[in-house]
């Protein structure tokens, strides 16, 4: 992927995170939270390290099953389930983010505490991303061999 393609992904994904948000908002209020993620009664670390690891386990799913070597007739639903259910393990903890665009969003609008920890969920992901790839590159590399 160019830099002009991952400059225009991540820009359409912010903007994505902000029109949603901005809906979400004008249906139902700002009472409810629009989804915002939170660090409830866990620390900075400990968000950062469950966001990290969900995240990580979310990216390895997906380049999992999308890579050549896999069924990708069934990429949907292992990727859906693995959302899902990655959702509900976090959900408690810090409402699951795995997308900084996701999070942003919401935080936007809500401000406050949503605006001031929303970095966690912007940076987070970034390094269990990033790990996730780098894990998973070099897992392949060692089924190659």
């Amino acid at each position: 992927m160019s830099i002009k393609d991952f400059i225009g992904y991540v820009i359409a994904q912010f903007l994505g995170g902000i029109f949603g948000a901005f809906i979400l908002m004008s249906l139902i209020g700002k009472e409810h939270g629009l989804g915002t993620n939170g660090l409830f009664d866990a620390s900075i670390g400990k968000s950062l390290l469950i966001e990290i690891i969900l995240t990580f386990v979310f990216v390895i799913a997906i380049l999992g099953v999308t890579s050549k070597v896999s069924n990708g007739a069934v990429a949907g639903l292992v990727i859906g389930l693995s959302l899902t259910l990655i959702h509900i393990f976090g959900i408690h903890f810090t409402g699951t983010s795995v997308n900084p665009a996701r999070s942003f969003g919401p935080a936007l609008f809500m401000g406050g505490d949503a605006l001031t920890s929303v970095w966690v969920f912007i940076v987070a992901p970034l390094i269990g991303g990033a790990l996730a790839a780098l894990c998973y590159k070099w897992l392949s590399a060692e089924i190659e061999e």
